[in-house]
């Protein structure tokens, strides 16, 4: 029997979701996979779409799993931590972290991204999550989440999508909301995030990447009450041991320059 394939009708800046989606899917495909996401392979496979458009290299592959794991762990320890959370999945595409992170039934979790994706979630994702459909450069969405509770917000591949200073004005919402949590995300530089208008999956799609940071701290100026836990360079992860030549030898090289290293990934934590 013929899978029945759904074709997507997205903009431009929503069909980004793909690229995170096709490169968790082919990592699940690995003999040594970082993440081991088979539901973002299930998700692929019924959807009507060229992914080889999107012409996603190993590199990317690797990275992208990579740094998914890492913000899948921030989750798990916080909620473990404060098992009556408030998850918040910010640009959540189609991506199933909570059936990664199975939170426990006193977490409340939130998946948020533009109302034409969310509505897509149900078809493919049937897990209760709370799916909240609003453009994140806007605030007013907040109203309807509990701010009363601590709050783990993650940010995957969202930062060079927003522009202008609008990260930093959602940065000081969230914060002023819930008044207590953690925000965790993966972290462009300057360099980084221009960088992205070039490249191949992203140039296809005709999206202008915004601005970066480079230093880790510059959101503490920001007036959010953000404080820094932790910068982990993800060309120093030990999960890099699994990668193939010559990635991994590229990788091991720029590990030793925390310069090079801002430039490749790394995934930052901030308690507020």
């Amino acid at each position: 029997m013929t899978m029945q394939r759904t074709r997507l009708t997205l903009n431009q800046l929503e069909e980004t979701l793909l690229i995170t989606l096709w490169a968790k899917a082919l990592d699940s495909k690995l003999r040594v996979p970082m993440l081991g996401d088979t539901r973002s392979a299930e998700i692929a496979d019924r959807i009507d779409y060229d992914f080889d458009t999107l012409k996603i290299k190993a590199a990317l592959t690797y990275e992208t799993a990579l740094r998914s794991k890492k913000l899948d762990d921030a989750v798990r320890s916080f909620t473990a931590a404060h098992p009556d959370a408030v998850v918040l999945d910010l640009g959540c595409g189609l991506d199933p972290r909570m059936v990664r992170c199975r939170p426990t039934a006193g977490i409340d979790w939130y998946d948020v991204d533009f109302p034409e994706v969310v509505a897509l979630r149900p078809q493919f994702l049937p897990e209760p999550s709370h799916l909240v459909g609003a453009d994140v450069t806007t605030t007013d969405w907040l109203a309807g989440i509990p701010g009363d509770r601590p709050a783990m917000i993650v940010a995957e591949g969202l930062i060079p999508f927003l522009p202008g200073s609008s990260f930093q004005v959602l940065t000081h919402a969230l914060t002023t909301h819930f008044g207590t949590g953690e925000i965790a995300l993966n972290g462009y530089t300057r360099f980084a995030a221009w960088a992205m208008k070039y490249h191949p999956t992203i140039k296809a799609l005709g999206i202008t990447a915004a601005a970066g940071f480079d230093d880790p701290r510059e959101p503490e100026s920001w007036g959010a009450g953000l404080t820094l836990i932790d910068e982990d360079f993800l060309t120093r992860a030990p999960e890099v041991a699994d990668w193939p030549q010559p990635l991994r030898g590229l990788t091991r090289t720029m590990s030793r320059s925390t310069a090079l290293s801002r430039q490749g990934a790394r995934i930052l934590r901030y308690r507020f």
